[in-house]
């Protein structure tokens, strides 16, 4: 299946490097909690943050897999937190994804793109874990249909103390629509 994809104007040198210290970011979330990377990785084992989309086909496909993953680790201090910098979509539009696929977690409206940049994000769906000390452990898809369930694995390393084997993939999806986004391509699925 082919999905069209805008392309996202972004700096890929400027994308934190597996094992950096993730730069902080603070903003409100949906339900306004404030929320803060720092604060979150000093009181969670690990932070799962999700580039999400309310209308690209990929990032839906995994929204089931998503909130399983949130319940199942939600137990063992790791928090999921879903980040939208797609500047087309609302965040009533997100409050009726999350009601639609029963996410319990954290919901934030990247208005400018300013978290997708710092991040490095370039396309929904595409997770980052971040472990207690801040660093980068992993990002990438969520899981490949095909071959594994590296988002998962990637969890239970950070988790167990352990090095994650497989910490950077190639993310699929849809190109996060940045201001000023630039142009239009076809970007095959896994």
């Amino acid at each position: 299946m082919a999905v069209v994809v805008a392309a996202a104007v972004s700096d890929p040198a400027g994308a934190v490097e597996i094992g950096a210290v993730v730069p902080d970011f603070t903003a409100a979330a949906l339900d306004g909690a404030p929320f803060s990377l720092a604060e979150a990785v000093k009181t969670h084992e690990a932070v799962v943050v999700l580039f999400l989309s309310t209308v690209c086909p990929y990032s839906k496909y995994y929204s089931g897999h998503l909130r399983e993953l949130d319940e199942r680790y939600r137990r063992r201090g790791v928090l999921f937190v879903g980040v939208n910098s797609n500047q087309f979509e609302s965040a009533d539009e997100m409050r009726e994804q999350a009601r639609e696929y029963h996410h319990a977690f954290p919901l934030i409206r990247d208005d400018g793109s300013r978290i997708a940049d710092a991040m490095g994000a370039e396309r929904t769906p595409e997770a980052f874990v971040v472990a207690a000390d801040g660093t980068l452990r992993y990002r990438g898809w969520i899981k490949s249909k095909v071959r594994s369930p590296d988002l998962q694995r990637a969890i239970e390393a950070v988790v167990a103390g352990k090095r994650v084997r497989r910490a950077e993939t190639r993310t699929y999806g849809c190109a996060i629509d940045r201001p000023n986004a630039a142009t239009v391509h076809h970007h095959p699925g896994p």
